[in-house]
């Protein structure tokens, strides 16, 4: 008998483009778990977050990163595009997403960063579930395809999953011969306490409209594991008092509903009942605070 060990793969894939293109419910699907956040809103990503893939002779680590995006006047946004950026580094395939039959300024922003990449890229035409006219798909994928030189192109469905199989089975073409990096059991890199604070953060942005979300942030400040519970109590963080008033809501009803349905969902990723205690707490301009930035996890 030999005592070779078998031929593994693993590597570093960035799935790049502009806000609200569906890189995270990319991941969410291929991963089969919930470990970023998603919301119907640009933006929701802040920070590079890993999810791995591993079966059988392979593990795949996907790098979810922020939309890149043109206007960064707030640090906090100049920091979300440097984290995105430096997700390109050191990887060994880049993921560019687009919406099927648009093209955009901030779509050629985010081709612009990858000048300078030197693995393979490949491009996702996503949400192609919509389009009726496949003819008119085709042309669209057959001019966008010559923007750059793309190792491979695919029509797909991050959310229904449409062509994500065979996406995947072409990517392990690109990854390097090498051992895994991370345990087999490893969904994600990220603590429990910042993927907790990711689930309130996302029915932050579910329940409140315009800006709002955008100048909150979500600190765990207690995580205790118990037998048949997880107490979890939790700050929210915003930048000006009436902001914590619209939080807040008409006799607590607003933030009720939102500490309600984060319950619901953390309850689900822990598999155990959840006692969640929310506070509203203002920090004048805290997106433009390094310090604040860096205690929320979010500096680059």
């Amino acid at each position: 008998m030999s005592n070779e060990k078998p031929i593994t793969r693993c590597g570093n894939v960035s799935i790049v483009g502009h806000p609200n293109v569906g890189k995270s419910t990319l991941l969410n699907k291929i991963i089969g778990y919930k470990v970023s956040a998603i919301a119907n809103k640009p933006q929701t990503t802040r920070n590079v977050i890993r999810g791995i893939l591993t079966e059988e002779n392979h593990q795949i680590i996907f790098l979810d990163t922020p939309g890149i995006h043109i206007k960064s006047k707030s640090l906090l946004n100049k920091t979300i595009n440097r984290e995105a950026i430096s997700a390109l580094e050191d990887v060994d395939v880049v993921v560019m997403l687009v919406e099927a039959m648009t093209w955009t300024k901030e779509d050629d922003f985010v081709l612009k960063r990858l000048e300078n990449v030197k693995c393979p890229v490949f491009l996702l035409v996503n949400k192609v579930d919509r389009i009726k006219q496949k003819d008119k798909l085709l042309a669209y994928m057959q001019e966008t395809s010559t923007k750059y030189d793309f190792a491979e192109v695919f029509p797909i469905s991050a959310e229904k999953g449409v062509n994500t199989d065979e996406f995947l089975t072409s990517l392990l073409n690109y990854l390097p011969e090498a051992e895994f990096i991370y345990p087999e059991d490893y969904i994600t890199d990220q603590s429990m306490r910042f993927i907790c604070s990711e689930f309130i953060r996302e029915q932050l942005m579910h329940n409140l409209h315009q800006e709002v979300p955008y100048l909150t942030a979500v600190e765990i400040e207690e995580f205790e594991e118990k037998v048949n519970i997880t107490n979890i109590h939790a700050t929210i963080w915003v930048g000006k008092k009436n902001q914590k008033g619209i939080i807040i809501g008409h006799k607590g009803e607003t933030l009720k509903r939102i500490g309600s349905e984060a319950r619901r969902s953390l309850e689900s990723f822990l598999m155990t009942k959840v006692y969640l205690k929310l506070w509203v707490k203002v920090e004048e301009n805290w997106h433009n605070s390094p310090k604040h930035l860096k205690e929320l996890g979010i500096s680059g």
